[in-house]
């Protein structure tokens, strides 16, 4: 998010039209080594500094988010700023977290895919844009935009990390700071327009370029394609080059072409990282101490994530005896066909059983829910099945 800002503002969009929601618990986090610094590639500069705290902590919502986007009144929340756009006006919109089958998560609560769509499609009525473009990274994020879809008369290009199936993905694991500093499709983005050429990298290239180099997962595309097509970056990501920080560790924009592409070798499921990073911190430890805890760690890990799976299976279990049937309700894909169940079932099952904060393995399972909804059953029933449950 912090890299994204800052390739906009080097691009000459003043923050009066940049509006940023982040967390914000990274910077000053005990465990970050560096404080006041956040890097997102190895041996990275700070994207950190400058960047404006429009929305943070408890204020990163997706009620807020679609309040911003539909520039209601926020008056006395954050900074208070949200879209002014016209009709006159280019919109890009980028979003990075956690994501499920028609959802994407925020710190507190998600955003389904039905209430985006109803979002988007008040912005066209009330003409509060001309072009609108979103890049979304999170697991499953297709699901946003494959079943909904973007009417190609509405001026809407979008593109996401991973189709309407799969995990996208982390990388750039960095020993000093014991994570992952990046996600493989925003990586892709956002160093490649580190270097392009503004006034003639199309929308549609840094699509190709970004699919073709993320082999971790099926980078998506929608809406209206011939948009994509025909509008550079620079219409949506600034069109000015001044003397800000260049990114890309120092090297001109002309020189795009010379640079190399850095192969990614270490990539992994966006819900298994908690895995991966204690795994990692296990085999570079020399301290027995520390790797008792973390093995200790890893452990409870595992121990969480087999309670997330029994509980899906028991909440199935409530409403239907036939194993046959619960395998088949657990094993399916959710094609979410009655999303307001969905929604109701998702949101239940957050508050009664699993905060997906705290335990983000569990937003794995929630196509469950989808799936009982799908069988045309009464929502209270699969409400009262969690209830029985949790």
């Amino acid at each position: 998010m912090c890299h994204s800002y800052q390739i906009l503002h080097k691009h000459g969009i003043p923050d009066e039209n940049i509006i940023v929601m982040m967390y914000d618990d990274i910077a000053n986090s005990r465990n970050n080594p560096t404080p006041g610094i956040i890097i997102n590639k190895p041996d990275g500069l700070d994207v950190y500094k400058g960047v404006p705290k429009d929305y943070t902590g408890k204020d990163v919502t997706p009620e807020n988010f679609l309040k911003i986007l539909q520039g209601k009144d926020m008056t006395g929340i954050g900074s208070g700023k949200t879209l002014k756009s016209t009709k006159d006006d280019n919109v890009f919109v980028y979003f990075a977290d956690h994501g499920a089958p028609n959802i994407i998560a925020f710190p507190r609560g998600e955003l389904h895919a039905k209430d985006l769509q109803e979002a988007i499609l008040a912005m066209n009525a009330t003409k509060t844009y001309k072009n609108m473009v979103f890049y979304i990274e999170a697991c499953e994020s297709g699901s946003m935009f494959n079943k909904h879809k973007l009417p190609k008369d509405i001026d809407i290009y979008a593109t996401t990390a991973a189709n309407n199936k799969e995990s996208s993905y982390a990388c750039y694991w960095d020993k000093k700071r014991k994570t992952y500093l990046g996600d493989v499709y925003s990586v892709k983005w956002l160093e490649d327009s580190d270097t392009a050429d503004f006034s003639k990298e199309t929308l549609f290239e840094q699509f190709t370029l970004v699919k073709k180099e993320t082999n971790t997962s099926h980078v998506q595309e929608f809406g209206n394609i011939t948009l994509g097509k025909v509008s550079v970056l620079g219409q949506f990501q600034g069109m000015l080059d001044t003397n800000s920080v260049d990114l890309s560790s120092n090297r001109r924009k002309n020189e795009t072409k010379a640079v190399p592409r850095v192969q990614i070798t270490d990539a992994v499921p966006s819900h298994d990282v908690i895995v991966h990073t204690l795994k990692r911190r296990i085999e570079d430890t020399e301290d027995e101490y520390e790797r008792a805890s973390l093995i200790y760690q890893l452990e409870m890990e595992h121990d969480a994530r087999a309670k997330v799976v029994k509980t899906a299976t028991s909440i199935v279990r409530q409403i239907y005896s036939s194993d046959r049937k619960v395998t088949r309700i657990l094993s399916s894909h959710a094609n979410v066909d009655r999303p307001h169940c969905y929604k109701k079932a998702v949101t239940h099952f957050r508050n009664k059983c699993y905060d997906f904060t705290e335990v983000e393995y569990a937003l794995r399972y929630v196509y469950v829910l989808a799936n009982l909804c799908d069988q045309d059953l009464q929502t209270d029933l699969i409400i009262r099945a969690i209830d029985s449950v949790c």
